[in-house]
């Protein structure tokens, strides 16, 4: 995983700030990939509740971070009972790095 630990407790206080301590939030995407170089930051954040104005919380999410992390770019995908399920989800599940 290429993220450094201050990276990963920026990214965990954000999300539970924004959504909760409840949410799940894992790493996915070239940065789980140790041989690999830059890329952004892939992020699934699960829920088992309703996620309500996703796109807003998502761009708020990812502009936070990015801000946090120097500017680096922050993608943000979310997995909830009331959002289509698309195989990006499935991908994202199965290669993620819970943090």
């Amino acid at each position: 995983m290429r993220l450094s630990a201050e990276q990963v407790s920026i990214i965990r206080q954000t999300v539970a700030e924004i959504f909760g301590p409840e949410v799940q939030v894992s790493l996915f995407g070239s940065r789980v990939d140790d041989s690999k170089k830059g890329g952004d930051v892939d992020l699934l954040i699960e829920s088992a509740q309703a996620i309500g104005e996703p796109a807003w919380l998502a761009a708020q999410l990812a502009a936070r971070l990015e801000r946090s992390m120097e500017g680096r770019k922050v993608d943000v995908l979310f997995l909830a009972p009331n959002l289509r399920r698309l195989p990006i989800h499935d991908i994202a599940q199965k290669n993620g790095i819970p943090l």
